[in-house]
């Protein structure tokens, strides 16, 4: 094993710009560029911990080595963000009595981080409680073998866990956002750091409750985030007031560069949520980013960040988790826990405006989402609501079948994939159904035990019969792909 250990880089200057200075930056289309930060004092976050904004990062090369593995899934809800994978690989439509065969299992820092998966690499946000620092690890898909570490220290108070995102990755990238908003550009296949930023002391972010859930996208070579900042009102070192953070509600930041692309102004002051951003296509074949945040939703054209539309419609006063979901060309379906129920929103161009209308609502006891985002597939909606029933919801908001009283998958929610025209359902205790995935009715196919289980809450994910699922402190590797035929011999 080599160690390459290293105070990454620059001071970023922190300055004050109000909402003119940012539209008039957005004009010129100047780029500032997020430079990695050096070591230095941080200071004390929504949380009430410290956040550093500077850290001291490690980078630890090891002998494990990339699968020969095809197939991907390259972060949060996997191709095209939908939860669905588009693998060729057949999957079995039954289980030995024991389960779908274990291939292997890895001992993981508590939390509930999912797995990405590109190029026979694992990639995977962890932490190590007793360093107490956050670690980037790039794993063999084959044997989860490491391959690189990246880390840096960052105290946390455990909150049902630590870490929480998905990584994004490509060919060349990869991104993180860390528990307390810090988020990482890494070089995807050695580990070596392109550019870091922590959104707190950047941006003014507020780490949402539980710490940040929302998992970074890349899309067009820039990684998209949402830090929903504003200007902070803090001290210097010298006790002296000072004006940190910025208006900013979304942001496009070059991989490659660390330059910011465009920013969108939170003139709202919406703070962050656990939601992700959702990348929908109109129409008119423009390109949007969804977002759910404090306040409610909005729709950002994708080529150069302006704000196409904004509703207050939908808001979920507790904790905001699920994604949207895009249903076609102009729809999105909406969904919450702590009895927020669900919303579909229709997003309609009236000259050069477009118009988000509230289509229907409905409330918890038809279909809400705590944690879980629910999967848009064969012209319906499929997922858990509150009372831990597996629901399959017709795009016009009414149940077209329900898991009966004895499936339940828990009332936060176990996470779902489909792959295969299968669903594979885990519940909060680590048991994993299989069913059909039909809006004919609820067709369990197989039931396994396939985790000691407490909180089994991560996105799954799914890469060439290879299904990768984990509790708080496990992850596991199940074989459920069918097995061929054996012919004897000729």
């Amino acid at each position: 094993m080599k160690t390459y250990a290293a105070g990454m880089v620059s001071f970023a200057a922190t300055f004050l710009i109000g909402a003119v200075a940012v539209a008039m930056w957005l004009t010129a289309g100047t780029g500032r560029e997020l430079a990695p930060r050096l070591p230095g004092a941080g200071r004390v976050g929504a949380t009430g911990q410290a956040v550093p904004g500077k850290v001291v990062s490690e980078l630890k090369l090891f002998d494990g080595r990339a699968a020969d593995i095809r197939g991907s899934w390259a972060g949060f809800r996997g191709p095209g963000g939908q939860n669905v994978s588009d693998d060729m690989t057949v999957l079995a439509r039954s289980w030995p009595a024991a389960g779908p065969p274990v291939l292997w299992s890895l001992k993981v820092g508590e939390g509930h981080a999912g797995c990405a998966v590109l190029n026979g690499r694992i990639y995977l946000q962890d932490y190590d409680a007793t360093r107490r620092r956050e670690l980037i690890r790039c794993l063999s898909l084959a044997d989860a073998g490491d391959i690189w570490q990246y880390g840096y220290r960052m105290p946390i108070k455990r909150s049902h866990g630590y870490s929480r995102t998905v990584c994004a990755v490509t060919d060349e990238y990869l991104v993180s956002m860390g528990a307390k908003c810090h988020v990482t550009c890494l070089d995807a296949n050695n580990g070596r750091l392109r550019w870091d930023v922590s959104l707190v002391h950047e941006y003014g972010t507020t780490i949402p409750q539980w710490y940040a859930g929302q998992c970074p996208l890349i899309d067009d070579g820039n990684a998209i985030l949402a830090p929903c900042g504003s200007v902070v009102e803090a001290e210097d070192a010298n006790g002296q007031p000072v004006s940190r953070g910025r208006s900013v509600l979304m942001t496009a930041v070059n991989c490659k560069t660390g330059k910011v692309v465009w920013e969108v102004p939170n003139d709202d002051g919406w703070q962050m949520t656990h939601s992700c951003i959702a990348v929908m296509e109109l129409e008119d074949y423009t390109k949007i980013y969804v977002y759910c945040a404090s306040g409610g939703a909005v729709g950002v054209a994708a080529a150069d960040g302006r704000l196409l539309w904004k509703t207050t419609e939908w808001k979920v006063e507790f904790a905001n988790v699920p994604t949207p979901v895009p249903i076609g060309e102009d729809k999105v379906f909406l969904s919450g826990g702590y009895g927020a129920g669900c919303m579909m929103l229709q997003v309609i161009k009236e000259g050069d405006r477009y118009v988000p209308r509230v289509l229907w609502r409905r409330p918890p006891a038809v279909f809400g989402s705590q944690q879980q985002t629910p999967i848009f597939y064969k012209s319906h909606l499929f997922g858990t609501r509150s009372d831990g029933r597996f629901v399959c919801l017709s795009t016009r908001g009414e149940p077209v079948w329900i898991s009966g009283g004895k499936h339940k998958f828990g009332k936060d929610g176990g996470s779902y994939v489909i792959a295969d025209d299968l669903i594979f359902a885990l519940n909060d205790d680590g048991v994993l159904t299989m069913m059909e995935a039909t809006p004919q009715a609820y067709k369990p196919l197989a039931q396994a035990k396939i985790l000691p289980g407490h909180h089994s809450w991560a996105p799954m994910a799914l890469v060439a019969g290879r299904l990768l699922a984990r509790d708080e402190t496990l992850l596991v590797c199940l074989d459920v792909a069918r097995k061929k035929d054996k012919r004897p011999a000729d």
